[in-house]
């Protein structure tokens, strides 16, 4: 699946920058667009992609590391970087016809002001190893689609449609007309997380690093849930708290 993530390249073109093995090889091997790759000489480990590239026909420049640095967004781009196409955010329609393709009931995953591009990537990555059909984000005071995020999702948004919305309460009241149960996790939980059912179409809230879900998100949700906890910790981050979330749907869906 495509989504827009637009930076510049060297030559100051409309593009977005892969960083990262796993990143750049993913998107050679589900056929994205790429226009260009610039590698760091005498890496091992990027053999396979150099492979993949000249049977695909992109262009490969050779260049020293600090080019790469000079370029990186995320400041680990593993020795190689691509440049690929700009592609529009998938729509909500979109994730929701690629559910009924995969024969599941769907399964979104809805952030709410996740600011920190590191967990923007992590939840990311966790909803497609868990099948999840798509991720929906606010367009304000949210990480976007950087490198950063491409990179950390380990080349997971090259297989997850991700929309982009103007308001968060409205898309959960659409999805609710759209037979989706909303849950969301956090403070004033009215179930245990072992205790509710996730096995029907299912929206996921995952509320904000600092303050959770707002107020207007919170009173969108069918349920509020609690995340069992016996240390002295009482809370997760938003990335871990996606990841515990979505495995029990995975464990009660199986």
């Amino acid at each position: 699946m495509s989504v827009n993530r637009k930076r510049f390249d060297d030559n100051n073109s409309d593009t977005y920058i892969i960083e990262g093995r796993n990143s750049v090889f993913e998107a050679l091997r589900t056929g994205r667009a790429i226009d260009k790759i610039l590698y760091c000489d005498g890496d091992k480990n990027i053999s396979h992609i150099l492979a993949s590239a000249k049977q695909a026909g992109v262009v490969v420049s050779r260049c020293d590391r600090r080019k790469l640095d000079s370029i990186s967004e995320s400041g680990a781009h593993q020795g190689v970087i691509a440049f690929a196409a700009a592609h529009e955010y998938s729509s909500i329609d979109d994730i929701l016809s690629y559910a009924e393709t995969t024969g599941r009931p769907p399964l979104v995953v809805v952030c709410d002001e996740i600011s920190d591009p590191h967990n923007l990537g992590a939840i990311i990555r966790s909803a497609e190893a868990a099948g999840a059909h798509g991720v929906i984000i606010p367009k304000r005071r949210n990480a976007g689609l950087t490198a950063v995020v491409a990179k950390v999702s380990s080349g997971a948004l090259e297989h997850i449609p991700v929309a982009r919305v103007s308001n968060i309460p409205s898309t959960l009241k659409e999805l609710k007309k759209k037979g989706l149960w909303v849950y969301g996790t956090g403070l004033g939980a009215t179930t245990g997380l072992f205790e509710t059912d996730l096995r029907g179409a299912a929206a996921i809230v995952i509320g904000s690093e600092g303050d959770g879900m707002g107020r207007l998100v919170t009173e969108c949700c069918d349920v509020v849930m609690s995340i069992p906890m016996l240390g002295k910790t009482q809370s997760l981050n938003a990335s871990a708290a996606a990841a515990v979330v979505l495995f029990e749907v995975v464990r009660q869906r199986i």
